[in-house]
């Protein structure tokens, strides 16, 4: 039989299979289950994921209760934007807005704070760095999440999402002190 002619008898289902093929098949099969168990399976040992809530919420009204919240732990100001301490265990919020995060928060280290995070118009993306977390911080939904800050410094909040023409610049701070 020549690739260049077709089958004599058309029904292909009733060919006979190469047994490269069936290697191929079964090798192909064997790696697509070993990848669909270790999805969750890292999800749940790898620590790459953020366990996180996300409630639907109106953005103006976000904007006040952070606003009403963070007002009360707020400490200093750097370049016009408020630097925020809260005690530990406490709601922080996290306002991302073209091209700007609001608050700046200073946490201590080893202890735990909820951080509700939301956006008041496009997506925006929330990268910490150097520490590598990401998540996508969704116009019109509060993310609830438990963080706690093991290493004392200086991080970086990255916007990792195009939002606009002052993307480039949408840079935060957290601090996390002793």
């Amino acid at each position: 039989m020549s690739t260049l002619l077709p089958p004599s008898e058309r029904i292909w289902w009733k060919q006979p299979v190469d047994r490269v093929e069936v290697l191929w098949v079964g090798i192909a099969l064997v790696w697509c289950l070993i990848l669909t168990f270790m999805m969750p399976y890292w999800h749940v040992f790898g620590k790459q994921n953020i366990s996180n809530t996300a409630y639907h919420v109106n953005p103006k009204e976000f904007a006040a209760r952070a606003r009403a919240v963070d007002g009360k732990y707020v400490v200093r100001t750097e370049d016009g934007v408020p630097v925020v301490q809260p005690p530990p265990g406490a709601d922080v919020y996290l306002i991302a807005h073209q091209w700007a995060w609001w608050p700046i928060l200073e946490l201590e280290k080893g202890k735990s704070y909820r951080l509700h995070l939301s956006s008041l118009d496009v997506l925006h993306g929330f990268s910490l760095q150097p520490e590598n977390i990401n998540l996508e911080v969704v116009p019109g939904y509060e993310m609830v999440l438990t963080v706690t800050p093991n290493h004392v410094g200086t991080y970086s909040l990255v916007c990792n999402e195009y939002c606009g023409i002052g993307h480039q610049a949408m840079i935060g701070r957290v601090y996390v002190t002793k």
